[in-house]
């Protein structure tokens, strides 16, 4: 059993996209034939047994992306629908609100989305990537925006179902569509989209040059690049390379100052390079939830000096690039 995306092929021919799509299906076989993740068709099952309901309101321009439908859920409804969706547990990105039920997601990323969204060209009638998209919540937010197709790419098929539930009850007319890929899957030299989108994906890359260049290779000439990352304070030239893990993370590999990596992007040819934002990311934007249940960010900090990780390194500190493709 694997998702249906017959209504992604028309938009991709639309938005320069018509090679890939021919592509696409045979590459989405042997994703699901030779990466198959044990747990896929029960999560499929889950989703398979929630309730058809109205969606009635969609509200994809607030901070919980949420279908509200036309009358309320009964107690035993609710609990249904609530029991399904925790067995797609742990829920990483959102807030969500369906039908009444509000899935407190670990991270608050509507607050990333906020920190963001006055600095980036208005994305109406844009095409999008998304990459590292986790379970879509940001592709809801920019087809909130305006956007005329988004596509999300993250190779967690637990993600993959988290959207596919969330677009169980958003209804299916929405340009939105989550391919269980990373960015190394992508066809080489796209050129095709308006904006691209990597938020939280720099670091966990060996070669985050190589990242910037790929990146670079999928925006049309003048397209625009968002560039959310861990960075740490500092001038220009220096780079944190973690000896072992950070954060409790192992594939935590180069975490630059915001000069650095704002070098970095010139250097491979993106042009009109901004710092948009700098901020530290705190225990009430990512934390633990009846949602999310392992630990989180306030386990991975010493908890005598919530400024250093458990390790000794500065604590996580975000920033935000944007800058053209050349």
């Amino acid at each position: 059993m694997s998702p249906d995306y017959q209504a992604l092929y028309p938009l991709m021919q639309k938005h320069g996209l018509g090679e890939w799509a021919e592509q696409l299906p045979e590459q989405l076989r042997q994703i699901y034939q030779q990466r198959p993740h044990g747990d896929l068709d029960h999560w499929l099952a889950a989703i398979a047994q929630l309730p058809t309901l109205d969606p009635g309101e969609v509200l994809l321009n607030q901070s919980r992306v949420a279908a509200n439908g036309i009358r309320p859920l009964t107690d035993t409804e609710q609990q249904c629908v609530s029991q399904l969706l925790h067995q797609l547990h742990p829920w990483r990105k959102g807030p969500y609100q369906v039908h009444g039920i509000h899935i407190d997601t670990e991270w608050r990323s509507d607050w990333k989305w906020d920190r963001l969204v006055p600095h980036i060209s208005p994305l109406q009638g844009r095409s999008v990537l998304d990459i590292g998209c986790g379970n879509g919540y940001h592709c809801w937010r920019m087809a909130g925006a305006g956007a005329d197709l988004v596509i999300g790419i993250d190779p967690t098929q637990l993600f993959l179902a988290q959207f596919l539930a969330i677009r169980h009850f958003l209804g299916e007319r929405w340009p939105v569509h989550l391919l269980p890929m990373g960015i190394e899957d992508l066809p080489p030299d796209l050129r095709a989209f308006d904006t691209v989108f990597s938020m939280g994906v720099l670091y966990h890359r060996r070669s985050p040059i190589d990242h910037l260049y790929e990146l670079k290779a999928a925006l049309r000439p003048g397209g625009e690049l968002v560039l959310e990352t861990l960075v740490i304070d500092g001038k220009a030239g220096q780079v944190l390379v973690p000896e072992g893990r950070y954060a409790k993370m192992r594939n935590v590999w180069f975490i630059p100052t915001p000069d650095t990596l704002a070098g970095w992007l010139t250097r491979c040819g993106f042009h009109h390079v901004r710092v948009v934002d700098v901020t530290p990311t705190t225990t009430t934007e990512q934390r633990s939830t009846d949602w999310m249940r392992f630990e989180s960010l306030a386990d991975y900090l010493d908890p005598n000096d919530s400024s250093r990780t458990i390790e000794g390194y500065p604590a996580p500190l975000r920033a935000v690039l944007i800058a053209d493709a050349g």
